[in-house]
């Protein structure tokens, strides 16, 4: 009755997709000496063997009765989170990191099962009794505590970039109810980081180039924020002519008079007078939106000021990564190696690629991690332009296909699950693929089902196919 009932498409994108994957762990390992595919001496015979596992595993997983999931999903959560906890302790330094868990001649990565555990806590928490999101400020923090649990543990591994991906779990809770609101001030946060990362070494008018371009960025978002929550088009229009105004008098001052200005408090002064004219339209407008407007720029300033003390923070690798993602710094020799060889590999492609097993980028090892997380790099120098198009389609359509799913269930649990799955495979998408082009520093994601690696493929299996599980028992509650 499972199988009559499985969502056929997926398991055939699935299955398409670690193929796909196997013969390109193949090209970017491919050694002359050695061709054979099958060869358990090279990751793409270790592969094809992790891939043969998977597939039984998904069987199991198909066969597990779909209640199940549901009824241990905390117990499967609180010991996920026990092994995150243990495994700094027991497993070796490898690169710096503490996150791998050894038994004989099998290693394991604990991180890649938190996803499906933390996706478990999360459906189960939405599925509880009356549970919404909106209802109180204790749900909130019930939510956050489950996705931010296991991110601090797998911090304390070092690995940055596992971590990072329980973030998008918070666009399952923007489906789920969440404000808008929170999105928008994540999003501003990373644009204010970039902006005084990017400009740090600029002065205008005295001021550090980051900050001036952030305080004239929060001026611009004050500006439409109060049109858009007021409806007034006279406090957005008393607004612009105070920001022009006052920006007008500091320019000639500081340029064409050349008088020395203290600029970074001048400016700070005008979009507080901005805020404070703001609260006394909300009062006397009666609309209380334009107190978000009023705060979103107050948290803008803030959050401004602490980004160099947060960007100390980081280990000097990350600081440089960021900088030559940001073009402030190049070091093709360092920190900017393995994105400048993939770039090339992947524009030598051309259109049609160079055929398979035929990159010279790909053979003569100038990739580094080429077939873990750099192996779009071998797909775009042998499939070109055209392969790179054809597995995007199939990560965007695995991707449509977890959301139309999620939204054929008639519970919260699975709809909930399927949201998760989805986020996930988005953000590794997005996040490797923009790493391997020099979009995004390089944080150690793997590309789904394509990168290698045994836990992240049981990872992303065992995922998947509770989602189908699931699925295919919807008919049935």
């Amino acid at each position: 009755m499972t199988l009559r009932n499985l969502d056929w498409l997926t398991v055939a994108i699935y299955l398409l997709m670690v193929v796909a994957g196997a013969i390109s762990i193949y090209a970017a390992s491919y050694d002359f000496d050695e061709a054979s595919i099958f060869s358990f001496d090279e990751f793409s015979g270790k592969q094809l063997r992790w891939i043969v596992l998977s597939l039984g595993l998904a069987f199991v997983l198909l066969l597990v009765d779909a209640r199940m999931y549901e009824t241990y999903a905390y117990p499967i959560y609180i010991f996920m989170l026990v092994l995150l906890a243990v495994t700094p302790f027991v497993a070796p330094d490898i690169k710096g990191s503490h996150s791998w868990i050894v038994m004989g001649p099998v290693s394991l990565q604990p991180a890649e099962f938190a996803k499906f555990a933390t996706a478990l806590a999360l459906a189960k928490l939405f599925s509880g009794y009356h549970f919404t999101l909106n209802a109180k400020a204790g749900n909130y923090l019930r939510a956050i505590t489950i996705i931010i649990l296991p991110v601090v543990l797998i911090l304390a591994q070092n690995e940055t970039g596992s971590a990072l991906t329980f973030m998008a779990l918070f666009f399952v809770l923007y489906r789920e109810g969440m404000s808008g609101l929170i999105l928008f001030v994540a999003l501003l946060s990373v644009v204010v980081f970039v902006v005084v990362v990017k400009f740090s070494e600029s002065v205008v008018i005295g001021i550090p180039g980051g900050e001036f371009a952030v305080l004239a960025l929060v001026q611009v978002m004050t500006a439409v924020m109060a049109v858009v929550y007021s409806k007034r088009f006279e406090v957005t229009r008393n607004l612009v002519l105070w920001f022009a105004g006052a920006g007008l008098l500091l320019w000639v001052l500081a340029g064409p008079c050349s008088v020395e200005l203290p600029g970074l408090a001048l400016m700070l002064g005008i979009e507080g007078v901005a805020v404070a004219y703001l609260i006394v339209e909300a009062i006397r407008l009666r609309c209380s939106k334009l107190f978000i407007a009023a705060g979103a720029a107050v948290y803008g300033v803030v959050f401004m000021f602490s980004v160099h003390m947060a960007f100390n923070y980081l280990q000097p690798h990350q600081q440089m990564r960021i900088k030559v993602v940001l073009g402030i710094e190049q070091d093709l020799r360092g920190a900017g190696y393995n994105v400048n060889q993939s770039k090339i590999a992947i524009g030598s492609g051309g259109l049609t690629g160079k055929g398979f097993l035929n990159g010279t980028q790909t053979k003569l090892k100038y990739v580094p991690e080429q077939h873990t997380d750099f192996i779009f790099c071998t797909i775009g120098e042998e499939e070109g332009f055209v392969g790179s198009v054809v597995v995007t389609a199939l990560f965007l359509t695995l991707i449509l296909r977890c959301i139309s799913i999620a939204e054929r269930q008639p519970g919260v649990f699975a709809r909930v699950y399927a949201y998760c799955v989805a986020s996930y495979f988005m953000f590794h998408f997005c996040i490797n693929i923009g790493m391997v082009i020099g979009l995004c520093p390089v944080i150690g994601i793997p590309l789904p089902f394509f990168s290698y690696g045994g836990s992240s493929l049981w990872g992303f299996t065992i995922l998947l196919f509770v989602m189908l599980r699931l699925d295919a028992a919807r008919r049935w509650r």
